[in-house]
């Protein structure tokens, strides 16, 4: 794959999520992606595990809508700096109850591609403001 064909594979994912197409994550993500992108203490990190973390996130948040706001690559990797902006409208492991309260923060994701894949996602947010502008508590360690 062409290093615009990178970008394009995860401008595509990013369309997925804000469409809420969690059955089409197979076209985007390798079927043994790797996600480091905790928000939950305690989410599996074994291969494939970012499914349910991604369709848990998107049911919990609706409408979950992510704004690519710059898109840089080279070789494998693509960083994606995004706004994203959701309501606590459903069930999540943080908070079983929602809040009904709306979000807007800034994230950046490395991805990294294989096979015509995402095989890799690392992310960091502004998690604190997160959690604060949906009224969750502040997770704990265990």
């Amino acid at each position: 794959m062409t290093i615009s064909q990178h970008k394009q594979l995860v401008t595509d994912f990013f369309a997925a999520l804000n469409e809420a197409r969690v059955a089409d994550l197979g076209d985007y993500l390798a079927a043994d992606v790797v996600d480091h992108n905790k928000v939950i203490h305690g989410e599996p990190d074994e291969p494939g595990a970012a499914f349910a973390a991604i369709a848990t996130q998107l049911a919990a948040l609706a409408p979950y809508r992510a704004r690519i706001d710059e898109l840089i690559a080279e070789g494998d990797r693509v960083v994606a700096r995004i706004t994203q902006s959701g309501v606590s409208s459903g069930a999540h492991p943080r908070m079983p109850v929602p809040t009904g309260r709306s979000f807007e923060n800034e994230a950046i994701f490395v991805f990294t591609v294989a096979g015509g894949r995402i095989s890799e996602i690392r992310g960091v947010s502004d998690r604190l403001g997160l959690f604060l502008q949906l009224g969750w508590d502040w997770p704990t360690v265990d």
